[in-house]
């Protein structure tokens, strides 16, 4: 039973993760900036904190008290995690939902699955280590599918390389206005790197989850209050970066314009914000079924390539493409389903 809630909520997490965007396709006139770091106050500062104080006691105090190395290095990955989260953004911003989360989730998958069991193991930390999980049947299963979600993001980026070739620049920014595919393989590709950095950052702060549950949180939400450590993090780092191109391109005047619709441009960053935010809160919920191991990340990026691949196919992201192009993206999304069966099976298993 265990093993299908994890699954439940990794698949909510990542439907919230995939699905995020879509409001701020409907901000008019601001700038990318202005409307990332609007959406960004909610989800990495006030709807963090409003999730811990519902769910975790004196989840401050747990802060204030925790020793300063777990703080230091918490506080570390969520800063690595915030140059993924930003580049993520851009990502969306010159390849789309379907073919950016794709590139850039590839990454993501791999080094956030794999590289806390290797850390485990030359750290000597207790928990799954890279030997137990391919010494035993269940984690070998494990790895098969993230083998088998690597091949099916192959072919959702294989997809969008036969995009780039088919259509002519003017269709391609007919749905998405900025399409660059140089400017977008880079971005993408740094925020796979830094994206895996918000698992280690769970990694880093479990004594704040262990304290969080010996002062009677239910096991379900005791990674809430890590998060809020880690995106502290997240946010210095896209504050920084939306406040210089706020005044590299003269878009202060964005959060007042009244040529802009104002209340609707916040009140759509607030719900892209808080969408985001829930991708962690129900990752923190299936984490703490199924373990922070490769089983949990995977389960999570998986869905939401899934999510953003079928969000991308709605809002005709693949319009004019040949059967063939659109045959490769669909079957990667499939293969990728297989893969969460798979990671299921394994981690039941496990």
């Amino acid at each position: 039973m265990g093993s299908i809630l994890g699954l439940f909520f990794h698949s909510l997490g990542g439907f919230a993760s995939g699905s995020f965007y879509i409001p701020y396709r409907k901000i008019q006139v601001w700038s990318w900036e202005s409307a990332w770091l609007v959406g960004g106050v909610f989800s990495w500062l006030i709807v963090p904190i409003v999730a811990a104080w519902l769910t975790i006691p004196d989840f401050m105090g747990i802060i204030q008290s925790i020793d300063s190395d777990t703080f230091f290095w918490t506080f570390v990955f969520g800063l690595l995690w915030g140059i993924g989260g930003l580049t993520f953004g851009l990502a969306m911003r010159y390849l789309g939902m379907s073919l950016g989360m794709s590139i850039a989730l590839s990454l993501c998958s791999i080094f956030g699955a794999l590289v806390p069991p290797i850390y485990r193991e030359l750290a000597g930390v207790e928990g799954d280590t890279i030997s137990h999980i391919v010494g035993s049947t269940g984690g070998q299963v494990v790895l098969l599918g993230i083998l088998v979600c690597v091949f099916g993001i192959f072919l959702c980026g294989k997809a969008g390389m036969m995009k780039e070739n088919e259509l002519s620049q003017e269709q391609k920014q007919e749905t998405i206005k900025e399409f660059s595919l140089t400017k977008g393989l880079i971005v993408a590709t740094i925020s796979g790197l830094c994206s895996a950095c918000f698992n280690f950052g769970i990694e880093a702060g479990k004594d704040m989850a262990n304290a969080a549950v010996a002062k009677g949180c239910d096991p379900l939400f005791q990674n809430n209050v890590i998060f809020i450590v880690v995106l502290w993090g997240g946010f210095l780092t896209n504050f920084i970066y939306c406040m210089y191109l706020n005044f590299s391109n003269k878009t202060f005047g964005d959060y007042v314009n009244a040529s802009a619709p104002l209340r609707m441009n916040y009140l759509f960053a607030a719900v892209a914000g808080t969408t985001w935010f829930l991708q962690f809160f129900f990752y923190g919920m299936g984490e703490s079924k199924l373990g922070n191991g490769a089983s949990s990340w995977i389960l999570h990026m998986a869905t939401i390539i899934m999510t953003s691949n079928f969000w991308g196919l709605y809002f005709k992201e693949w319009k004019g493409v040949s059967s063939t192009t659109m045959r490769t993206v669909i079957g990667g999304i499939v293969v990728i389903l297989i893969s969460v069966i798979i990671v299921g099976i394994g981690n039941s298993i496990h």
